[in-house]
Order: structure tokens, then C-alpha cells, then sequence
């Protein structure tokens, strides 16, 4: 057994842990430019707790998912105001916005001149400038990854920034954040939490260590994503102990999903989405949400038949377990338990943002050759991987 397994330098957790930040912040240096989402008031708290400890927080709003050209302005403006470190306060966009400023802060040359698929995949060769993450929500575990998803307008694509370079020196994951979080963001972002648990379960590359994070993520998913919905529909649910719990559970799947993807990779529901945001306005956790349940069924139906002594059959069993309660739990009743659960959650399809059947052969076309279908447990055929889609629309 033989794996590699790499994360933040430091990760706090707790209800209330906002408040560390201003003394760990200080010993990064004491100018920080704190990359937000498009409300900057959300992070008044976080620039005061710094302010009190003597670091200036400077914002930086990311309006939706970040690209290219709102990368090159926070680095502009990262320099012009001589911030030491930064500060990603938000979703999965600011905190990978946040990402790359750091990491570009430090090495030369242009962002082009790192990326994956549209510029020249050069390698991150200087650590990143100092950088604290604080989730927002519970979904992307973009706070203990190691890259940064980018939108290039001029390609229609999703492009990463990728190195262990750009680990950020603490995550720090209050669920104190996420109690506001109206229904609709609290479904997709939990959705999404809970695709990035299953992918690296199945995933081709997953190990001993993956596996701990994913199993235990899947849980406290299974057991708190729908009260964590319900709640966020009742404006007074940061009041009530199960609602806080719940929250609590969906940042620690969160959390764990993202130590496990940035070790044992993704699978065909982020070999898609990122293609889909590329060329439509959709959001990540809602795309990856309706995606999952026939992702499930595709690999379920393709190992059987090609290889119906894969390890990863087992491990669908045990999601099916683990999401229903009953040990007598098969395969298809995980894909029916996601599929209930999509729907419960009011996620839409993704015909919803434009999607029609005339779109299916470029966006296979795309993922095929996307990073994350590496690492699906099966090689998917391409009437396989048009079926999924079509099922999705």
C-alpha cells in the first residue's frame, strides 16, 4: 500500500473560531488583502477581529466565479497596496480567487503562463504568498485543496492553477458562517459536498487514508443535509441545537471532502462541470448535484459489465449503506437515495440553463479530456457519458 497525502500546513475547526484569526493573521505580516465574495459587508467581522490584532484588511470582491482578468486585478491590487498576505473569506470562488492571487504574488511571469489546457502549464515553482482560507459555506472544501478553478470568457472553458505550492497555510472553518445561508445555496453546495465525498470513495486512486475522510463525510452528510436545508428555510433555525448541528455536520463533510479530492481525485460529475461552467452560466454545486445520481448509475451499470470484480462495486454498496441506514442496502439504492434527495432539494436540471441535446457531443468531447475523468473508477464510452447528460437535461 503505497500513497502520498498532502493538506493545509494547519486546519481550525470550531463554532467560533472566527475569532483566531487576528493572532494567527500577524504572523503572516500585517497588511492583508482579503478577497470576498460580491457582499463585502459579510466580512466586516473578519476586518475587525484582524484590525484589533493590528493587520489591515484590504477586500477585494469576486463578482460570481472568478476569472482570468479579476485574477490579474487582485494581483494588481495586491501589490499597489503592499499586502503581505491574503485572506480568502467566502464560497469556493473567493477562497480560489484568493488562491491564485497568493500564488501568482510570489512567482514570475503571467498567470497564462501557469495554467492547465489554455496557456502553458508551467509548473508553480516559489510557495505561495501567506494564505488563510475561511469558508462560507459547506461545499467546495476548496480551503485544504491545492488548486484554483478559473473561468476563461475567451476560451468558454474552466481552466485550473494547480500545485502543492498553493496549499494554504491555515484553513480555518467556522459552521458559525453558514447558518445564514439561505435554501437553494445550502442545497447545491451541500450536494456538492456530498459528490466530492462519493467521487474519491469510487475514485481510481483512492487509499486508506481518502477513504477514512470519505466514509465519515458521507455519514454526516447523509444524516444532516436535509435538516441543514430545512433549517436554512426557517429564518430563526440558527436558534435550535439540530440545526446547528446539521450545519456543523455539512462543514466537516465539506471539509473532509476536500482533504480526500486533493488526494485521490474526482470523477465523470466534475469531468463535466467543469466544461458545463465553462460554456454556461451555471452554478458548480447545483450542476454537480443533478450530475451525481447518473454519474452513480453509468459507472454502477459499466463496472458490472466490464468489470464486475471492482472494488469500486463494493464501495457504491457501502455508500448505499451508508446513505440509507440499511444494511441490506444494494447499489441502486444509493442512486435512488442522491436522485430523492436532488429532487427534495428542488435542484434543477440542467436544461435549465441552456442545455439541449444539440450540446452533448462538444461537452463529452470536453470531458473526456478533462482532469478529473482520470480519475473515475471506470472508463465511461462516450454513448455512456451522452446518456448522463441526456438523463440530466
Amino acid at each position: 500500500m503505497n500513497f502520498e497525502f498532502a493538506t493545509a500546513t494547519r486546519i481550525i475547526f470550531g463554532i467560533g473560531s472566527l475569532r483566531q484569526v487576528g493572532p494567527n493573521a500577524k504572523e503572516f505580516g500585517h497588511r492583508a488583502l482579503v478577497v470576498t465574495g460580491r457582499d463585502t459587508r459579510r466580512a466586516e467581522p473578519l476586518i475587525a477581529a484582524l484590525r484589533d490584532h493590528g493587520v489591515t484588511g484590504l477586500t477585494f470582491s469576486v463578482f460570481g466565479e472568478p476569472e482570468i482578468e479579476t485574477i490579474e486585478q487582485g494581483i494588481k491590487q495586491a501589490r499597489h497596496q503592499h499586502c503581505e498576505l491574503v485572506i480568502g473569506f467566502g464560497g469556493g470562488s473567493a477562497l480560489d480567487a484568493g488562491k491564485a492571487i497568493a500564488a501568482m504574488l510570489t512567482n514570475t511571469g503571467e498567470l497564462l503562463d501557469y495554467l492547465e489546457v489554455i496557456g502553458r502549464g508551467k509548473s508553480i515553482t516559489k510557495p505561495s504568498a501567506p494564505f488563510i482560507a475561511i469558508p462560507t459555506t459547506a461545499g467546495t472544501g476548496s480551503e485544504v485543496t491545492r488548486n484554483a478553478v478559473l473561468a476563461s470568457a475567451q476560451h468558454h472553458v474552466k481552466v485550473s492553477l494547480r500545485s502543492p505550492l498553493m496549499l494554504p497555510n491555515l484553513a480555518l472553518v467556522d459552521p458559525a458562517l453558514t447558518y445564514d445561508l439561505p435554501p437553494a445555496i445550502t442545497a447545491s453546495t451541500g450536494l456538492d459536498a456530498l459528490t466530492q465525498l462519493i467521487e474519491p470513495y469510487v475514485s481510481c486512486r483512492a487509499n486508506a487514508m481518502t477513504d477514512a475522510f470519505c466514509l465519515e463525510g458521507i455519514r454526516r452528510a447523509a444524516r444532516s443535509l436535509k435538516v441543514a436545508h430545512q433549517a436554512a428555510r426557517d429564518k430563526n433555525s440558527e436558534s435550535h441545537a439540530p440545526s446547528r448541528d446539521a450545519r456543523q455536520d455539512m462543514s466537516v463533510a465539506s471539509l473532509f471532502g476536500g482533504l480526500a479530492l486533493a488526494n485521490a481525485g474526482l470523477g465523470a460529475v466534475h469531468g463535466f462541470a467543469g466544461p458545463i461552467g465553462g460554456m454556461f452560466h451555471a452554478p458548480h454545486g447545483a450542476v454537480c448535484a443533478v450530475l451525481l445520481p447518473h454519474v452513480m448509475d453509468a459507472n454502477i451499470r459499466a463496472l458490472r459489465q466490464r468489470e464486475p470484480e471492482s472494488e469500486s462495486l463494493h464501495r457504491y454498496n457501502e455508500i448505499a449503506r451508508l446513505t440509507t441506514g440499511s444494511t441490506d442496502a444494494k447499489e441502486e439504492d444509493a442512486v435512488a437515495w442522491v436522485q430523492n434527495t436532488v429532487a427534495e432539494l428542488h435542484i434543477p436540471p440542467l436544461s435549465t440553463y441552456g442545455l439541449t441535446r444539440q450540446h452533448t457531443s462538444a461537452l463529452v468531447e470536453k470531458a473526456t479530456h478533462a482532469s478529473s475523468m482520470k480519475a473515475n473508477p471506470i472508463v465511461l464510452t462516450a454513448g455512456e457519458l451522452s446518456g448522463i447528460l441526456e438523463r440530466a437535461l
